[in-house]
């Protein structure tokens, strides 16, 4: 490895939520194992209010996806041309020594060979995109820790402190208190994530429903229910089924604001999908429903656990083999729910 110290390092990683959720703990580890350097990341528009307001980036480059394609679609192709080339001479013009392709996709490795970075690093990287990298870590790696294969690059790197590392900006706070006021929550709530884009990875609706109950009963919070825009017609069932204990916020609100609602929660339930990794990194008391897929067992904080018990068909990911029974899931009931949260409230009590 070349021991040089950059002068400066980009990450790429365009997408989704969740992943660049687990690989924003690179960014303290970079940061603390060259403090010198300057510290950029290219993400896809959707994913920059989790990036824009962290202290320790230098720079954010934004890779605007969906305008090119509605461009692409609209027959303006001179115009997206011209954007392409103007993100490429943004990239360039920052002469970074090291860029990262966290993500091993085609899209994101020609990203990486576009910013023309001295020694580019690819995370598994596939598609075709190891050509266009001058080196290529694996993936794999024994650990039950979270984010895994980004704290292994990190160690490749010379790079400890890995800490999953999400920054709240003063105006998301600001009008999350004004949702809140608006809404009649005037102290403690819980959060609930209960959306997926794979049905095997979701909890069930009626067990939700029993869960907002039971904590309005017992603890007297209101629930407030994230998730984003395609989720409103599932939020709507489920607010059906929960009535007045849930607060239905799904698709009202940006990444931006759905962290800083995330951080001052006094627990967060969630299944495996971005938010609740959000939860983990604000070190909000969180409690991850796995079943289907495992991606960490151990969250690396005293305030946030995983909840899963093995079958001999889990992890199944993408092929399930259940008939749609979803199994695995349905050993979560809201009382166990309950429970392992408990402690996790008195941990940050």
């Amino acid at each position: 490895m070349n021991q040089t110290p950059p002068r400066s390092i980009l990450i790429v990683r365009l997408s989704a939520i969740g992943d660049v959720i687990l690989a924003s703990g690179l960014i303290p580890a970079l940061r603390l194992a060259y403090p010198d350097a300057r510290l950029a990341w290219l993400t896809d528009a959707p994913q920059a209010d989790l990036l824009r307001h962290n202290p320790r980036l230098d720079r954010l480059h934004l890779w605007p996806r969906r305008r090119w394609r509605e461009l692409r679609q609209g027959g303006e192709y001179r115009q997206l041309l011209r954007e392409v080339a103007g993100l490429v001479r943004e990239l360039r013009a920052e002469r970074y020594d090291w860029v990262l392709d966290l993500q091993g996709l085609l899209k994101s490795g020609v990203w990486a060979y576009a910013a023309g970075g001295k020694r580019r690093i690819g995370l598994g990287s596939r598609e075709g995109s190891r050509f266009l990298m001058t080196e290529v870590l694996d993936r794999n790696v024994d650990s039950p820790l979270i984010g895994k294969e980004y704290r292994k690059l990190a160690r490749f790197l010379g790079a400890d402190g890995f800490a999953l590392d999400i920054a709240v900006s003063a105006a998301d706070r600001a009008e999350a208190a004004a949702i809140k006021a608006s809404s009649g929550i005037t102290g403690a709530y819980a959060v609930i994530a209960p959306f997926t884009t794979r049905p095997q990875k979701h909890w069930f609706d009626e067990h939700w429903a029993e869960l907002a109950r039971k904590i309005r009963a017992e603890r007297g919070w209101p629930v407030l229910m994230l998730g984003g825009p395609t989720d409103r017609a599932h939020a709507a069932a489920l607010r059906a089924l929960a009535g007045d204990a849930l607060t239905d916020l799904v698709g009202q609100t940006g990444l931006g604001l759905c962290a800083a609602l995330i951080e001052n929660a006094r627990g967060l339930i969630g299944v495996d999908t971005g938010l609740t990794h959000l939860g983990i990194a604000l070190k909000t008391p969180t409690l991850a429903l796995f079943g289907s897929t495992r991606p960490y067992l151990d969250t690396g904080s005293s305030t946030a656990r995983v909840l899963y018990q093995a079958l001999d068909c889990s992890p199944c990911r993408r092929r399930p083999t259940c008939g749609g029974t979803y199994d695995c899931m349905r050993l979560h009931s809201p009382d166990t729910v309950l429970a392992a949260l408990a402690p996790l409230l008195e941990t940050a009590a």
